[in-house]
């Protein structure tokens, strides 16, 4: 790993961040202390939210670890298709008994109040999804001795990443479950995400700043794989999903592995941004017609997804999940991440071994 990296953590392993409740500071702490970089997830919650989960966190472990914030996203949504889709959707809201959400909800969530705590009580490092974040911004977290991570999809956005002066970029394949961090949400370019492998080879070959490798990842084969290609360390989602310190519903653990979720999908049906969900009945009957509108949508179908889940319905949740759902495996998050290093040492000897032949 570059040295960046390895003076915060020896394996080179990172958990994703998971907003929604999935990145609990027991499931960071697990990571961490095994060797990981654990991380909490600042999306959707309030600053202060945040701030407790921090607080929380720290007493939890003394090893570093990371926060995850949402860049607030431009006023692109037409309130025409958000206003049919919401007729679209009455039905569930009949169903689970319950409203649905006001689209109006906010649109930066939160951003600078977290920013605010972020420099009055540092963290090691703050990441960022969905764009990247201004010069100053990253400049007044160096200041205070705070790390960034900024997440790209493409060679392109990855050198927008390095001119903010990030110290690292986490290239995300089209692989990876939950939502893909593209800088600028185009409607024209669904479906047409990059696979890991060739993301991580085009962003080496595009920047200077350490790379880290995200999407589909679930065994230590895999991080020698993207490590080989170019990357420093994997950023595991899916993989902690299942652990027994995340904060995921249970039917969401169970889905992973369930015969009954077979694929797959990037869908708009629940937040309004495309995103990697396990195909459910609400995904097929609803992201056909899901409008591009972040937060928009999300707003308008939170309060369904929490019926959902009261209700024990795992076809109205949002099952986020990468391709590599299949493999996952119920295990303690420390355990997990030993399990992982041990496969990525196998795989590298096996490498070794062969190019000795």
């Amino acid at each position: 790993m570059s040295s960046v990296l390895t003076d915060l953590f020896p394996h080179p392993i990172v958990q994703a961040p998971m907003a929604g409740g999935v990145s609990v500071p027991q499931l960071a702490a697990a990571v961490s202390d095994a060797g990981g970089l654990g991380f909490l997830a600042a999306g959707y919650k309030t600053a202060d939210g945040m701030y407790q989960e921090i607080k929380q966190l720290r007493g939890l472990t003394s090893r570093p670890f990371g926060v995850n914030l949402f860049l607030p996203q431009p006023e692109t949504a037409d309130p025409a298709a958000v206003d049919v889709y919401a007729h679209q959707l009455a039905g569930e809201a009949s169903w689970y008994e319950t409203d649905l959400g006001d689209p109006d909800s906010g649109r930066d969530d939160g951003y600078d109040a977290k920013l605010a705590v972020l420099l009055d009580n540092p963290v090691p490092v703050v990441s960022f999804h969905f764009g990247v974040p201004a010069r100053e911004v990253i400049d007044s977290l160096h200041r205070v001795g705070t790390l960034t991570f900024v997440t790209a999809t493409t060679a392109e956005e990855a050198r927008a990443v390095e001119r903010a002066g990030a110290d690292v970029v986490i290239a995300q394949g089209v692989e990876a479950g939950g939502h893909q961090g593209t800088h600028r949400d185009r409607p024209e370019t669904d479906g047409g995400g990059i696979g890991l492998l060739s993301l991580v080879a085009q962003v080496r070959e595009s920047v200077g700043i350490p790379v880290v490798a995200a999407g589909g990842i679930m065994r230590g084969g895999q991080i020698a794989a993207v490590c080989a290609a170019g990357a420093s360390a994997a950023q595991l989602g899916t993989a902690f999903v299942a652990a027994h310190e995340s904060g995921a519903h249970a039917l969401h653990k169970q889905a992973l592995t369930n015969p009954l979720y077979a694929r797959t999908e990037l869908t708009r049906a629940f937040t309004g941004r495309p995103a990697r969900a396990l195909v459910n009945r609400f995904l097929r009957e609803h992201g056909p017609y899901a409008p591009a509108a972040y937060p928009e949508v999300h707003h308008l179908t939170a309060p369904l997804r929490k019926a959902a889940a009261k209700a024990g319905d795992a076809q109205g949740l949002a099952l986020w999940a990468g391709q590599g759902h299949r493999m996952a495996r119920e295990l303690p998050a420390g355990q997990l991440v030993e399990v992982l290093v041990a496969e990525l040492a196998a795989a590298r000897t096996a490498l070794s071994a062969g190019g000795a032949r």
